[in-house]
């Protein structure tokens, strides 16, 4: 839940460590200007961050969200070199947040009910957002000796900011860009008293950060081709906010918490004064979402930054987990796929940890990585952060390596089949497909059970799940990439759940979930288009699960359980729901380093 995650990375410019304020007397007037110092291509921390210039500021946002006649405001606080107000001019580096007042208490959706039929006829569904009328504490700390500007501002409708939240709409975006424009003179900004103030004491160059909601939202303005913003450092960050609360038609959640959705994850952030006038937006986010269908609309396709990319003038340095269930792997895999479709400067950090940033598990080198990285883009010091290849990736021992792309080298889709083992409900995953003799399996729904339970003793019967596992993997096996499930199956109602998960079982473990996948039956041509099933008929579905990189060990077993109901991600029906499976048409296609021969 991005509510709940990311105020440890949110940031305030903490204005008591600071003496010197805008207007104050700049330097004498025979003293030169301290001008920044570059060694081994970074700069150096050569300005006092004790006697930093602060000021307050509200930005004018092209809009009036809130109805009230008036244009939105975006309330940021700043911190620069003392030096810039007797000349020297610097860029910035920006984060945007909705957290930095914290977040309300609100009610989220009831998650323990009967999944909804569409009738027949009914589809995609006809709301629209509006159309776009356009589209802890180390920044200071660390940039601005080193000759940065340090701007850190509240997402419309938060804190001290007008306008009301929208969940990563054109709205919030223009709120965001706003500063960028006024960074580069192209938008006005008052002081608390109302005084028009401008930045000359900026290059222009702006380059934003940030981690969860605050990532995500230089992922969101970058998609606008804003001048100005040289580059992103998105964090655990969100491409596809349709991604982020559904798959594949599925009503979904992040992992943890169950019930959210795009308009209490609004009102959660809704801390501005007087917050009631809010309301109509609100109840606007609550109709677009469409939960009921779980379809993409025009609402999500306003949230879908991905289908963007084209428009990315600035580089990215992308940071993501690969065991982050909060923000899924899915939304910098599909980012970082169209980034290179574009030519997009790029760079990726894959590490082993959940929805966290680097400082806090490799400090060292993100910071002088962010250094450089920031110096390249920023004030164009050559040194060599764009050298070498393009990812660093963190494996399950902890090591780091570097490799030329994602997904790895020499990685090929490995079509492996389905076929029944000894016990009912259990069955073998291979390169061949299997006999044609009981070729189908069923399971049945109980949303009540936890994937975790499902998945254990793979090779005893369980009537709420089928397993097929590989035979012992005579070297180690590194899959690199989207998994991806095909079944022919038979519901008997007309709406359930369907959820594959892959799995790695050894002696001394009862299955690692690896990653894990869900779909709408409904939605079996298109997530954007719900269908009405016929409850017995056979159809064929296919979705894809979260993409990994993962090596299973020599030794262990790769395994593929499917489920209905995923407990702590899905819609929990009452149980009963009935599944059968023909295993002679039905298979998974792993992405795998070097192909059949990886195995």
């Amino acid at each position: 839940m991005l509510m709940g995650a990311a105020p440890a990375a949110d940031q305030k410019i903490r204005s008591a460590e600071v003496k010197n304020q805008p207007g104050a007397a700049a330097l004498g007037a025979n003293q030169q200007v301290q001008s920044i110092q570059v060694k081994d291509g970074m700069t150096q921390p050569v300005f006092k961050l004790d006697e930093a210039i602060t000021e307050t500021v509200f930005v004018e946002v092209p809009l009036d969200s809130d109805g009230d006649g008036k244009k939105d405001r975006v309330h940021a606080d700043i911190i620069r070199p003392k030096e810039t107000a007797a000349g020297l001019k610097v860029p910035v580096i920006y984060e945007m947040s909705p957290y930095r007042a914290g977040i309300r208490n609100v009610p989220v959706y009831n998650v323990d009910h009967e999944l909804n039929a569409v009738k027949k006829g009914e589809g995609k569904s006809a709301l629209q957002a509006p159309n776009a009328a356009d589209l802890p504490g180390y920044y200071d700390n660390y940039f601005v000796p080193r000759g940065y500007a340090v701007v850190l501002a509240e997402s419309i409708g938060t804190g001290k900011s007008t306008g009301c939240p929208t969940t990563g709409d054109y709205r919030e975006i223009l709120g965001t860009k706003a500063v960028i424009d006024w960074l580069n003179g192209t938008a006005s900004a008052f002081d608390e008293s109302g005084k028009k103030i401008t930045a000359d004491w900026t290059t222009g160059n702006v380059g934003m950060t940030g981690v969860s909601y605050n990532g995500t939202l230089p992922n969101a303005v970058a998609a606008t081709g804003v001048k100005g913003l040289k580059t992103i450092v998105p964090i655990a960050a969100i491409s596809s906010w349709y991604d982020y609360y559904r798959g594949n038609g599925a009503v979904t959640a992040p992992g943890g918490y169950p019930g959210e959705d795009a308009d209490n994850m609004a009102d959660a952030i809704l801390t501005r004064e007087n917050p009631e006038v809010c309301r109509p937006v609100i109840e606007e986010l609550t109709e677009g979402q469409d939960r009921a269908s779980g379809d993409y609309n025009k609402f999500w396709e306003g949230r879908d930054y991905a289908r963007k990319a084209h428009n990315f003038r600035a580089s990215v340095l992308m940071v993501h987990g690969l065991n982050d269930w909060n923000v899924k792997t899915k939304q910098f895999s599909q980012l970082w796929e169209k980034l290179g479709t574009y030519h997009v400067p790029r760079k990726l950090w894959l590490h082993q940890g959940g929805h966290s940033s680097p400082y806090s598990f490799r400090r060292d080198e993100w910071l002088l990585t962010l250094n450089k990285w920031f110096d390249y883009h920023l004030y164009d010091i050559k040194n060599d952060v764009m050298k070498g290849p393009m990812v660093d990736i963190q494996r399950e021992d902890k090591s780091w390596h570097k490799e030329k792309d994602w997904p790895a080298k020499k990685t090929s889709d490995v079509k492996m089949y389905l076929s029944s083992g000894e016990a009912a409900g259990t069955g073998r995953l291979g390169l061949q497909a299997g006999s044609k003799e009981r070729r189908n399996q069923s399971f049945t729904d109980n949303a009540a059970i936890h994937a975790e339970n499902l998945v254990k003793e793979p090779s005893e019967h369980n009537p709420n799940r089928l397993v097929f596992t590989t035979t012992e993997l005579k070297k180690p096996l590194r899959i690199s990439g989207t998994p991806e499930i095909s079944i022919k199956a038979s519901i008997n109602k007309p709406a359930a759940n369907l959820t594959a998960l892959l799995v790695d079982y050894s002696e001394d473990s009862s299955g690692k979930i690896v990653t894990r996948g869900w779909m709408d039956p409904q939605n079996i041509h298109s997530p954007g288009k719900s269908k009405a099933l016929m409850p017995g008929k056979s159809y064929t579905f296919k979705w894809d699960m979260q993409p990994d990189d993962y090596v299973f060990e020599k030794g262990h077993k790769l395994g593929v359980v499917l489920i209905s109901s995923d407990y702590d991600y899905t819609i929990r029906p009452e149980a009963g729901t009935e599944i059968n499976v023909d295993l002679a048409k039905s298979h998974v296609t792993l992405p795998v380093k070097n192909g059949a021969k990886g195995f």
